[in-house]
Protein backbone atom coordinates (compact mmCIF):
# COMPACT_ATOMS: atom_id res chain seq x y z
CA UNK A 1 0.00 0.00 0.00
CA UNK A 2 1.45 3.45 -0.51
CA UNK A 3 2.68 6.02 1.73
CA UNK A 4 -0.19 8.70 3.09
CA UNK A 5 1.00 11.87 3.91
CA UNK A 6 -0.02 12.76 7.33
CA UNK A 7 -1.96 16.17 6.71
CA UNK A 8 -4.69 13.62 4.57
CA UNK A 9 -4.01 10.60 7.27
CA UNK A 10 -5.04 12.67 9.90
CA UNK A 11 -7.65 14.80 8.70
CA UNK A 12 -10.18 15.29 11.30
CA UNK A 13 -13.44 13.39 10.96
CA UNK A 14 -15.89 14.28 12.94
CA UNK A 15 -16.86 17.78 14.99
CA UNK A 16 -15.08 15.97 18.18
CA UNK A 17 -11.54 15.55 16.25
CA UNK A 18 -11.56 19.11 14.96
CA UNK A 19 -8.49 21.16 16.81
CA UNK A 20 -8.88 24.84 17.43
CA UNK A 21 -12.26 26.25 15.53
CA UNK A 22 -14.50 25.51 19.38
CA UNK A 23 -16.26 28.59 18.51
CA UNK A 24 -17.42 27.32 14.83
CA UNK A 25 -17.90 23.65 15.81
CA UNK A 26 -20.40 25.42 18.50
CA UNK A 27 -22.49 26.70 16.31
CA UNK A 28 -22.89 24.27 13.98
CA UNK A 29 -23.46 21.30 16.77
CA UNK A 30 -26.27 23.39 18.08
CA UNK A 31 -27.74 24.06 14.83
CA UNK A 32 -27.16 20.63 13.77
CA UNK A 33 -28.90 19.10 17.05
CA UNK A 34 -32.21 21.65 16.74
CA UNK A 35 -32.59 21.06 13.16
CA UNK A 36 -32.28 24.92 12.69
CA UNK A 37 -30.06 24.77 9.21
CA UNK A 38 -29.27 27.21 6.91
CA UNK A 39 -28.90 26.81 3.00
CA UNK A 40 -25.64 28.17 2.40
CA UNK A 41 -22.36 28.47 4.68
CA UNK A 42 -19.05 30.58 4.50
CA UNK A 43 -16.08 29.35 5.87
CA UNK A 44 -13.04 32.07 6.01
CA UNK A 45 -9.61 31.48 7.26
CA UNK A 46 -6.11 31.37 6.47
CA UNK A 47 -4.64 28.38 4.79
CA UNK A 48 -4.86 25.32 6.67
CA UNK A 49 -7.37 26.19 9.35
CA UNK A 50 -9.59 23.48 8.54
CA UNK A 51 -12.03 24.97 5.84
CA UNK A 52 -12.48 22.17 3.43
CA UNK A 53 -12.14 19.78 6.40
CA UNK A 54 -14.99 21.36 8.51
CA UNK A 55 -17.05 21.58 5.19
CA UNK A 56 -16.62 17.51 4.81
CA UNK A 57 -18.15 16.91 8.14
CA UNK A 58 -21.20 18.68 7.83
CA UNK A 59 -21.90 16.77 4.56
CA UNK A 60 -21.39 14.08 6.62
CA UNK A 61 -23.70 15.32 9.59
CA UNK A 62 -26.17 16.19 6.45
CA UNK A 63 -26.30 12.32 5.35
CA UNK A 64 -24.99 10.23 7.62
CA UNK A 65 -27.57 7.33 6.87
CA UNK A 66 -28.25 7.45 11.00
CA UNK A 67 -29.97 11.17 10.35
CA UNK A 68 -28.92 14.43 10.26
CA UNK A 69 -26.86 15.24 14.05
CA UNK A 70 -23.80 17.12 14.97
CA UNK A 71 -22.02 13.22 15.70
CA UNK A 72 -21.96 10.91 12.06
CA UNK A 73 -21.66 7.39 12.45
CA UNK A 74 -18.61 7.26 10.37
CA UNK A 75 -18.62 3.96 9.61
CA UNK A 76 -21.72 3.73 6.87
CA UNK A 77 -21.89 4.06 3.38
CA UNK A 78 -22.30 7.71 2.89
CA UNK A 79 -20.07 8.82 6.05
CA UNK A 80 -17.45 6.02 4.01
CA UNK A 81 -17.64 7.57 0.76
CA UNK A 82 -17.34 11.47 1.93
CA UNK A 83 -14.20 10.57 3.24
CA UNK A 84 -12.88 8.76 0.18
CA UNK A 85 -14.37 12.13 -1.95
CA UNK A 86 -16.24 9.39 -4.04
CA UNK A 87 -20.03 10.97 -2.36
CA UNK A 88 -21.87 11.29 -5.75
CA UNK A 89 -23.98 13.91 -3.98
CA UNK A 90 -21.13 15.62 -2.84
CA UNK A 91 -19.91 18.18 -5.43
CA UNK A 92 -16.30 19.45 -4.62
CA UNK A 93 -15.52 22.71 -6.98
CA UNK A 94 -12.56 24.39 -7.04
CA UNK A 95 -13.58 27.95 -7.51
CA UNK A 96 -9.90 28.88 -9.10
CA UNK A 97 -10.42 26.77 -12.16
CA UNK A 98 -13.68 27.30 -12.80
CA UNK A 99 -14.15 31.33 -12.79
CA UNK A 100 -16.62 31.73 -15.86
CA UNK A 101 -19.99 32.55 -15.87
CA UNK A 102 -20.92 29.19 -18.14
CA UNK A 103 -19.32 26.88 -15.75
CA UNK A 104 -21.40 28.32 -12.75
CA UNK A 105 -24.55 27.70 -14.69
CA UNK A 106 -23.88 24.31 -16.13
CA UNK A 107 -23.25 23.52 -11.99
CA UNK A 108 -26.56 25.22 -10.76
CA UNK A 109 -28.51 23.90 -13.64
CA UNK A 110 -28.14 20.54 -12.40
CA UNK A 111 -28.86 21.66 -8.90
CA UNK A 112 -32.71 21.06 -9.14
CA UNK A 113 -32.74 17.76 -9.23
CA UNK A 114 -32.91 15.75 -6.09
CA UNK A 115 -30.41 14.02 -4.82
CA UNK A 116 -28.93 10.41 -5.96
CA UNK A 117 -27.66 8.90 -2.86
CA UNK A 118 -28.26 11.33 0.29
CA UNK A 119 -30.53 13.43 1.89
CA UNK A 120 -28.94 16.39 0.89
CA UNK A 121 -27.24 17.38 -2.15
CA UNK A 122 -24.11 19.67 -1.23
CA UNK A 123 -21.96 21.92 -3.23
CA UNK A 124 -18.52 22.79 -1.81
CA UNK A 125 -17.03 25.78 -3.53
CA UNK A 126 -13.22 26.24 -2.60
CA UNK A 127 -11.48 29.83 -3.30
CA UNK A 128 -14.83 31.00 -4.43
CA UNK A 129 -13.45 34.80 -4.23
CA UNK A 130 -11.72 33.88 -7.72
CA UNK A 131 -15.13 33.65 -8.98
CA UNK A 132 -15.71 36.28 -11.67
CA UNK A 133 -18.61 39.09 -11.11
CA UNK A 134 -20.38 37.49 -14.29
CA UNK A 135 -20.41 33.87 -12.11
CA UNK A 136 -21.04 35.65 -8.22
CA UNK A 137 -24.10 37.31 -10.60
CA UNK A 138 -25.19 33.86 -12.10
CA UNK A 139 -25.55 32.12 -8.99
CA UNK A 140 -27.29 34.88 -7.04
CA UNK A 141 -30.56 33.72 -7.08
CA UNK A 142 -29.98 29.87 -6.41
CA UNK A 143 -27.72 31.45 -3.46
CA UNK A 144 -30.91 32.78 -2.07
CA UNK A 145 -33.68 30.62 -2.84
CA UNK A 146 -31.91 26.99 -3.47
CA UNK A 147 -34.22 23.91 -3.53
CA UNK A 148 -35.30 22.39 -0.17
CA UNK A 149 -32.45 19.41 -0.77
CA UNK A 150 -29.56 21.80 -1.61
CA UNK A 151 -26.56 23.51 1.18
CA UNK A 152 -23.97 25.39 -0.17
CA UNK A 153 -20.82 25.44 1.64
CA UNK A 154 -18.54 28.43 0.53
CA UNK A 155 -14.52 28.32 1.31
CA UNK A 156 -12.32 31.40 0.56
CA UNK A 157 -9.01 33.12 2.25
CA UNK A 158 -10.03 36.85 1.01
CA UNK A 159 -13.47 37.06 2.15
CA UNK A 160 -12.96 41.47 1.09
CA UNK A 161 -13.19 40.28 -2.33
CA UNK A 162 -16.59 38.50 -2.42
CA UNK A 163 -19.94 40.58 -3.49
CA UNK A 164 -21.79 41.94 -0.20
CA UNK A 165 -24.90 40.44 -2.63
CA UNK A 166 -23.04 36.90 -1.89
CA UNK A 167 -22.07 37.47 1.67
CA UNK A 168 -25.71 38.83 3.44
CA UNK A 169 -27.07 35.29 1.82
CA UNK A 170 -24.70 32.97 3.85
CA UNK A 171 -23.95 32.23 7.21
CA UNK A 172 -20.43 33.43 7.74
CA UNK A 173 -18.06 31.42 9.96
CA UNK A 174 -13.97 33.36 10.72
CA UNK A 175 -11.87 30.03 11.28
CA UNK A 176 -9.18 31.47 13.32
CA UNK A 177 -5.10 30.64 13.47
CA UNK A 178 -3.99 28.00 15.15
CA UNK A 179 -1.58 28.61 18.17
CA UNK A 180 2.02 27.40 18.74
CA UNK A 181 0.83 25.52 22.09
CA UNK A 182 -2.30 23.79 20.15
CA UNK A 183 -0.36 22.68 16.67
CA UNK A 184 2.74 21.73 19.13
CA UNK A 185 0.39 19.17 21.27
CA UNK A 186 -1.48 18.32 17.80
CA UNK A 187 2.01 17.06 16.46
CA UNK A 188 2.55 15.36 19.61
CA UNK A 189 -0.72 13.54 19.46
CA UNK A 190 0.08 12.29 15.99
CA UNK A 191 3.82 11.06 16.50
CA UNK A 192 2.42 9.30 19.84
CA UNK A 193 -0.05 7.03 17.52
CA UNK A 194 2.68 6.79 14.78
CA UNK A 195 4.87 5.45 17.51
CA UNK A 196 7.63 8.02 16.46
CA UNK A 197 10.25 9.38 18.85
CA UNK A 198 10.02 13.38 19.36
CA UNK A 199 11.60 16.17 21.35
CA UNK A 200 9.42 19.32 22.61
CA UNK A 201 12.31 21.33 21.15
CA UNK A 202 11.46 19.92 17.86
CA UNK A 203 7.86 20.61 17.58
CA UNK A 204 8.06 23.87 18.94
CA UNK A 205 9.97 24.58 16.21
CA UNK A 206 7.63 23.22 13.62
CA UNK A 207 4.56 24.87 15.33
CA UNK A 208 6.04 28.26 15.21
CA UNK A 209 7.41 27.65 11.46
CA UNK A 210 3.77 26.60 10.46
CA UNK A 211 2.46 30.09 11.02
CA UNK A 212 -0.78 29.04 12.20
CA UNK A 213 -1.70 26.60 9.56
CA UNK A 214 -2.31 22.79 11.00
CA UNK A 215 -1.41 21.82 7.25
CA UNK A 216 1.25 23.15 7.09
CA UNK A 217 2.54 21.75 10.25
CA UNK A 218 1.63 18.19 9.46
CA UNK A 219 3.80 19.05 5.89
CA UNK A 220 7.02 19.81 7.90
CA UNK A 221 6.53 17.32 10.39
CA UNK A 222 6.62 14.99 7.21
CA UNK A 223 10.03 16.64 6.25
CA UNK A 224 11.48 16.37 9.35
CA UNK A 225 10.95 12.82 9.84
CA UNK A 226 12.42 11.92 6.53
CA UNK A 227 15.04 14.36 7.68
CA UNK A 228 15.74 12.91 10.89
CA UNK A 229 15.53 9.03 9.48
CA UNK A 230 12.67 8.27 11.44
CA UNK A 231 13.18 10.88 14.55
CA UNK A 232 12.55 14.38 15.37
CA UNK A 233 15.34 15.77 16.96
CA UNK A 234 15.37 19.52 17.80
CA UNK A 235 18.70 20.02 16.18
CA UNK A 236 17.78 18.26 12.82
CA UNK A 237 14.50 20.48 12.04
CA UNK A 238 16.71 23.73 13.17
CA UNK A 239 19.25 22.47 10.33
CA UNK A 240 16.33 21.62 7.87
CA UNK A 241 14.33 24.97 8.50
CA UNK A 242 17.75 27.25 8.43
CA UNK A 243 16.30 28.46 12.18
CA UNK A 244 18.74 30.61 14.58
CA UNK A 245 19.39 28.38 17.42
CA UNK A 246 18.79 30.13 20.70
CA UNK A 247 22.43 29.64 21.87
CA UNK A 248 23.10 32.63 19.30
CA UNK A 249 21.29 35.17 20.37
CA UNK A 250 21.66 34.69 23.88
CA UNK A 251 25.41 35.08 23.11
CA UNK A 252 24.61 37.80 21.34
CA UNK A 253 23.07 39.09 24.58
CA UNK A 254 25.87 38.18 26.59
CA UNK A 255 28.24 40.22 24.21
CA UNK A 256 26.27 43.21 24.55
CA UNK A 257 26.04 43.24 28.27
CA UNK A 258 30.00 43.01 28.13
CA UNK A 259 30.05 45.29 25.55
CA UNK A 260 32.11 43.53 23.30
CA UNK A 261 30.96 44.16 19.84
CA UNK A 262 33.54 41.84 18.46
CA UNK A 263 32.10 39.03 20.19
CA UNK A 264 28.69 40.18 19.02
CA UNK A 265 30.33 40.42 15.08
CA UNK A 266 32.01 36.83 15.52
CA UNK A 267 28.41 35.50 16.26
CA UNK A 268 27.53 36.81 12.94
CA UNK A 269 29.80 34.96 11.01
CA UNK A 270 29.42 31.86 12.59
CA UNK A 271 25.76 32.23 11.42
CA UNK A 272 26.71 33.62 8.35
CA UNK A 273 29.03 30.16 8.08
CA UNK A 274 25.60 28.25 8.66
CA UNK A 275 23.82 29.98 5.83
CA UNK A 276 21.37 31.15 8.67
CA UNK A 277 18.69 33.28 7.65
CA UNK A 278 19.19 36.75 8.92
CA UNK A 279 16.00 37.69 8.66
CA UNK A 280 14.67 34.81 10.90
CA UNK A 281 17.20 35.74 13.21
CA UNK A 282 15.69 39.04 13.48
CA UNK A 283 12.53 38.00 14.13
CA UNK A 284 13.87 35.71 16.90
CA UNK A 285 15.10 38.54 18.59
CA UNK A 286 12.97 40.64 18.83
CA UNK A 287 10.90 37.68 20.19
CA UNK A 288 13.28 36.98 22.56
CA UNK A 289 13.42 40.91 23.85
CA UNK A 290 9.71 39.90 24.03
CA UNK A 291 10.26 37.33 26.34
CA UNK A 292 12.77 39.31 28.41
CA UNK A 293 10.02 42.22 28.91
CA UNK A 294 7.74 40.20 29.72
CA UNK A 295 10.29 38.41 32.55
CA UNK A 296 10.97 41.56 33.94
CA UNK A 297 7.16 43.07 34.30
CA UNK A 298 4.91 39.76 34.71
CA UNK A 299 7.54 37.25 35.69
CA UNK A 300 4.35 35.18 36.54
CA UNK A 301 3.19 34.88 32.95
CA UNK A 302 6.64 33.48 31.79
CA UNK A 303 6.23 29.11 31.80
CA UNK A 304 7.53 27.11 34.24
CA UNK A 305 8.31 24.18 31.85
CA UNK A 306 10.09 26.97 29.46
CA UNK A 307 13.47 25.13 28.94
CA UNK A 308 15.53 28.89 28.65
CA UNK A 309 14.06 30.19 32.06
CA UNK A 310 16.90 30.56 34.47
CA UNK A 311 18.98 32.02 31.43
CA UNK A 312 15.87 34.56 30.25
CA UNK A 313 15.70 35.45 34.25
CA UNK A 314 19.29 36.18 34.42
CA UNK A 315 18.87 38.37 31.52
CA UNK A 316 16.12 40.15 32.63
CA UNK A 317 17.92 41.07 35.94
CA UNK A 318 20.79 42.46 34.25
CA UNK A 319 19.00 44.45 31.37
CA UNK A 320 16.89 48.11 31.96
CA UNK A 321 13.46 47.53 31.08
CA UNK A 322 13.78 50.65 29.35
CA UNK A 323 16.81 49.36 27.11
CA UNK A 324 15.05 45.79 26.31
CA UNK A 325 12.10 48.44 24.79
CA UNK A 326 14.55 49.87 23.04
CA UNK A 327 16.21 46.70 21.78
CA UNK A 328 13.54 45.37 20.51
CA UNK A 329 12.27 48.35 18.76
CA UNK A 330 15.62 48.13 17.02
CA UNK A 331 15.60 44.45 15.88
CA UNK A 332 12.00 45.04 14.15
CA UNK A 333 13.33 48.54 12.45
CA UNK A 334 16.38 46.36 11.50
CA UNK A 335 14.44 43.85 10.03
CA UNK A 336 11.95 46.23 8.23
CA UNK A 337 15.59 47.71 6.39
CA UNK A 338 17.03 44.47 5.76
CA UNK A 339 15.94 44.80 1.70
CA UNK A 340 17.60 47.72 1.80
CA UNK A 341 20.97 46.56 3.04
CA UNK A 342 24.07 45.91 0.73
CA UNK A 343 23.71 42.33 1.84
CA UNK A 344 21.63 40.49 4.93
CA UNK A 345 24.59 39.61 6.80
CA UNK A 346 26.15 43.83 6.36
CA UNK A 347 22.28 44.92 7.44
CA UNK A 348 22.56 42.20 10.50
CA UNK A 349 25.49 43.66 11.52
CA UNK A 350 24.58 47.36 11.18
CA UNK A 351 21.35 45.96 13.78
CA UNK A 352 23.92 44.60 16.28
CA UNK A 353 26.01 47.34 16.27
CA UNK A 354 23.08 49.49 16.92
CA UNK A 355 22.47 47.72 19.73
CA UNK A 356 25.95 48.12 20.71
CA UNK A 357 25.76 52.01 20.45
CA UNK A 358 22.64 52.76 22.04
CA UNK A 359 23.60 50.43 25.53
CA UNK A 360 23.32 51.79 28.76
CA UNK A 361 26.80 52.79 30.16
CA UNK A 362 28.61 50.30 31.79
CA UNK A 363 31.35 50.41 34.06
CA UNK A 364 32.97 47.91 31.85
CA UNK A 365 33.38 50.32 29.19
CA UNK A 366 35.80 52.04 28.32
CA UNK A 367 34.70 55.18 28.40
CA UNK A 368 35.93 57.71 31.32
CA UNK A 369 33.98 56.58 34.73
CA UNK A 370 32.76 59.19 37.18
CA UNK A 371 35.02 60.24 39.89
CA UNK A 372 34.29 57.40 42.73
CA UNK A 373 32.88 58.75 45.95
CA UNK A 374 34.29 57.29 49.92
CA UNK A 375 32.96 57.44 53.18
CA UNK A 376 35.15 59.56 55.60
CA UNK A 377 34.62 60.40 59.19
CA UNK A 378 33.29 63.76 60.74
CA UNK A 379 37.06 63.90 62.15
CA UNK A 380 38.89 63.58 58.75
CA UNK A 381 36.44 66.41 57.45
CA UNK A 382 37.52 68.58 60.26
CA UNK A 383 41.27 67.93 59.59
CA UNK A 384 40.63 68.44 55.78
CA UNK A 385 38.29 71.51 55.80
CA UNK A 386 39.56 74.94 56.11
CA UNK A 387 37.41 77.73 57.96
CA UNK A 388 34.36 79.24 56.17
CA UNK A 389 36.35 82.71 55.96
CA UNK A 390 39.07 80.16 53.94
CA UNK A 391 36.70 78.44 52.07
CA UNK A 392 35.15 81.89 50.80
CA UNK A 393 38.62 83.38 50.05
CA UNK A 394 38.91 79.80 47.94
CA UNK A 395 36.48 81.64 45.21
CA UNK A 396 38.29 82.96 42.16
CA UNK A 397 37.26 86.14 41.01
CA UNK A 398 35.70 85.12 37.73
CA UNK A 399 33.21 82.49 39.80
CA UNK A 400 29.46 83.08 38.31
CA UNK A 401 26.65 83.58 40.44
CA UNK A 402 25.19 80.28 40.78
CA UNK A 403 28.99 78.71 41.86
CA UNK A 404 29.43 81.45 44.52
CA UNK A 405 26.19 80.75 46.10
CA UNK A 406 27.25 76.98 46.16
CA UNK A 407 29.80 77.97 48.36
CA UNK A 408 27.68 80.29 50.43
CA UNK A 409 25.72 77.77 50.58
CA UNK A 410 28.29 75.49 51.89
CA UNK A 411 29.81 77.87 54.15
CA UNK A 412 26.51 78.40 56.20
CA UNK A 413 26.08 74.28 56.36
CA UNK A 414 29.91 74.13 57.29
CA UNK A 415 29.14 74.32 61.16
CA UNK A 416 25.91 72.21 61.38
CA UNK A 417 27.26 69.60 59.69
CA UNK A 418 30.74 69.56 61.66
CA UNK A 419 28.26 69.24 65.05
CA UNK A 420 26.70 66.02 63.85
CA UNK A 421 28.00 62.87 63.83
CA UNK A 422 25.37 60.74 62.27
CA UNK A 423 25.92 60.45 58.24
CA UNK A 424 29.19 60.33 56.97
CA UNK A 425 30.23 62.91 54.38
CA UNK A 426 31.24 61.93 51.05
CA UNK A 427 34.25 63.43 48.81
CA UNK A 428 35.97 62.23 46.25
CA UNK A 429 38.94 59.66 45.93
CA UNK A 430 40.84 62.12 43.96
CA UNK A 431 42.72 64.29 46.03
CA UNK A 432 41.80 67.59 46.05
CA UNK A 433 42.88 71.01 46.64
CA UNK A 434 40.72 72.40 48.58
CA UNK A 435 37.26 71.78 50.35
CA UNK A 436 35.38 74.43 48.18
CA UNK A 437 36.47 72.28 45.40
CA UNK A 438 35.30 68.95 47.06
CA UNK A 439 32.21 70.76 47.54
CA UNK A 440 31.22 71.67 43.85
CA UNK A 441 32.15 68.19 42.77
CA UNK A 442 30.41 66.07 45.22
CA UNK A 443 27.07 67.55 46.73
CA UNK A 444 26.28 66.76 50.51
CA UNK A 445 24.66 63.29 51.44
CA UNK A 446 21.42 64.34 53.55
CA UNK A 447 19.48 66.66 52.04
CA UNK A 448 17.65 69.02 54.60
CA UNK A 449 14.86 67.91 56.32
CA UNK A 450 12.47 70.21 54.00
CA UNK A 451 9.44 69.39 52.39
CA UNK A 452 11.28 70.46 48.91
CA UNK A 453 9.91 71.62 45.77
CA UNK A 454 9.49 67.93 43.92
CA UNK A 455 9.43 70.07 40.23
CA UNK A 456 12.83 71.46 40.46
CA UNK A 457 14.31 68.31 41.76
CA UNK A 458 12.50 66.01 38.98
CA UNK A 459 14.00 68.75 36.27
CA UNK A 460 17.84 67.89 37.45
CA UNK A 461 16.70 64.07 37.36
CA UNK A 462 18.00 62.08 33.80
CA UNK A 463 14.98 59.81 34.00
CA UNK A 464 13.31 58.25 31.42
CA UNK A 465 10.03 55.67 30.30
CA UNK A 466 8.19 54.33 32.79
CA UNK A 467 10.07 55.91 36.16
CA UNK A 468 9.50 59.08 34.20
CA UNK A 469 5.90 58.47 34.05
CA UNK A 470 5.88 57.48 37.42
CA UNK A 471 7.48 60.29 38.68
CA UNK A 472 5.26 63.01 37.32
CA UNK A 473 2.57 61.99 38.24
CA UNK A 474 3.76 61.84 42.01
CA UNK A 475 3.98 64.73 44.62
CA UNK A 476 6.72 65.17 47.33
CA UNK A 477 5.04 64.52 50.90
CA UNK A 478 8.32 64.17 53.07
CA UNK A 479 11.87 64.64 52.39
CA UNK A 480 14.17 63.34 55.40
CA UNK A 481 17.72 62.53 56.01
CA UNK A 482 18.35 58.84 53.50
CA UNK A 483 14.85 58.91 53.13
CA UNK A 484 11.95 60.23 50.61
CA UNK A 485 8.40 59.68 50.79
CA UNK A 486 6.08 60.65 47.69
CA UNK A 487 2.43 60.70 47.24
CA UNK A 488 1.03 59.02 44.28
CA UNK A 489 -2.70 59.31 43.52
CA UNK A 490 -5.11 55.71 43.54
CA UNK A 491 -5.47 56.72 39.51
CA UNK A 492 -2.16 55.70 38.91
CA UNK A 493 -1.50 53.02 40.39
CA UNK A 494 -0.83 51.18 37.36
CA UNK A 495 2.59 52.81 37.64
CA UNK A 496 3.64 51.33 40.52
CA UNK A 497 6.00 48.74 39.03
CA UNK A 498 9.13 47.85 40.77
CA UNK A 499 11.73 48.39 37.42
CA UNK A 500 10.75 51.54 37.59
CA UNK A 501 10.66 52.29 41.55
CA UNK A 502 14.16 51.03 41.77
CA UNK A 503 15.27 52.94 38.96
CA UNK A 504 13.95 56.28 40.05
CA UNK A 505 15.45 55.71 43.88
CA UNK A 506 18.81 54.80 42.18
CA UNK A 507 18.91 58.22 40.46
CA UNK A 508 17.36 60.01 43.56
CA UNK A 509 20.72 58.39 45.61
CA UNK A 510 23.23 59.65 42.79
CA UNK A 511 20.89 63.57 43.07
CA UNK A 512 21.43 63.50 46.95
CA UNK A 513 25.37 61.80 46.46
CA UNK A 514 24.02 58.84 48.70
CA UNK A 515 22.14 56.05 50.30
CA UNK A 516 18.57 56.90 50.03
CA UNK A 517 15.21 55.21 50.54
CA UNK A 518 11.78 55.78 48.33
CA UNK A 519 8.59 55.38 49.54
CA UNK A 520 5.13 55.51 47.86
CA UNK A 521 2.12 56.06 49.35
CA UNK A 522 -1.38 55.51 47.36
CA UNK A 523 -3.21 58.53 48.17
CA UNK A 524 -4.88 61.53 46.26
CA UNK A 525 -2.67 64.15 45.72
CA UNK A 526 -3.43 67.64 47.20
CA UNK A 527 -0.91 69.55 45.08
CA UNK A 528 0.02 70.00 41.53
CA UNK A 529 1.51 67.26 40.50
CA UNK A 530 4.52 67.73 37.44
CA UNK A 531 2.02 66.33 34.95
CA UNK A 532 -0.66 67.96 36.11
CA UNK A 533 1.31 71.36 35.64
CA UNK A 534 3.14 70.00 32.54
CA UNK A 535 -0.60 69.33 30.98
CA UNK A 536 -2.42 72.77 32.22
CA UNK A 537 0.76 74.24 30.65
CA UNK A 538 0.10 72.39 27.54
CA UNK A 539 -3.18 73.58 27.72
CA UNK A 540 -2.43 77.52 28.34
CA UNK A 541 -0.58 77.72 25.24
CA UNK A 542 -3.29 75.90 23.11
CA UNK A 543 -5.51 78.68 24.30
CA UNK A 544 -3.10 81.54 23.91
CA UNK A 545 -2.35 80.19 20.42
CA UNK A 546 -6.13 79.88 19.48
CA UNK A 547 -6.97 83.19 21.27
CA UNK A 548 -4.06 84.55 18.55
CA UNK A 549 -5.57 83.13 15.50
CA UNK A 550 -9.36 83.91 16.20
CA UNK A 551 -8.11 87.77 17.27
CA UNK A 552 -6.32 87.34 13.56
CA UNK A 553 -7.84 90.44 11.02
CA UNK A 554 -7.44 87.82 8.23
CA UNK A 555 -9.30 85.05 9.58
CA UNK A 556 -12.20 87.41 11.30
CA UNK A 557 -12.43 88.70 7.90
CA UNK A 558 -12.85 85.11 6.80
CA UNK A 559 -15.24 83.46 8.73
CA UNK A 560 -17.69 87.00 8.91
CA UNK A 561 -17.57 86.54 4.82
CA UNK A 562 -18.02 82.73 4.46
CA UNK A 563 -19.36 81.63 7.66
CA UNK A 564 -17.17 79.29 8.44
CA UNK A 565 -15.85 77.53 11.26
CA UNK A 566 -12.48 77.51 12.52
CA UNK A 567 -11.59 73.96 13.79
CA UNK A 568 -9.98 74.49 17.09
CA UNK A 569 -8.10 70.75 16.72
CA UNK A 570 -5.72 71.75 13.33
CA UNK A 571 -4.46 74.88 15.48
CA UNK A 572 -0.83 73.85 17.25
CA UNK A 573 0.89 76.39 19.65
CA UNK A 574 4.66 77.18 18.04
Amino acid sequence: MSYQVLARKWRPRSFASLVGQEHVVRALTHALTSQRLHHAYLFTGTRGVGKTTLARILAKALNCETGVSATPCGSCSACQEIDSGRFVDLLEVDAATNTKVDEMRELLENAVYAPTRGRFKVYVIDEVHMLSNSAFNAMLKTLEEPPEHVKFILATTDPQKIPVTVLSRCLQFNLKQMTQPLIAGHLKQVLEAEAISAEAGALQLLARSAAGSMRDALSLLDQAIAHGSGKVEEVQVREMLGAVDLDHLLSIVDALLAGDAAAMLQVADEMAARSLSFDAALQEMAALFTRLQIAQLAPQAIAEDLPERLRIEELAAALDPEFVQLAYQIAIHGRRELPLAPDEQAGFVMTLLRLHAFRPALASDDAPARPRAIPVTSAERSAASPSPASASRAVPPAASPALSSSFAALARAAPAAAASEAPAAVVPAAPIATAAVAAVVSPPLTPPATTGDWHEILATLKVGGMARELAQHCELRELQAGRIILRLAPAHRHLLMKPAQDKLQQLLAERFGGPLQLAIELEATTGETPAASAQRDRRQRQDRAIAAVEQDGFVREVIEMFDATLIESSIKPV
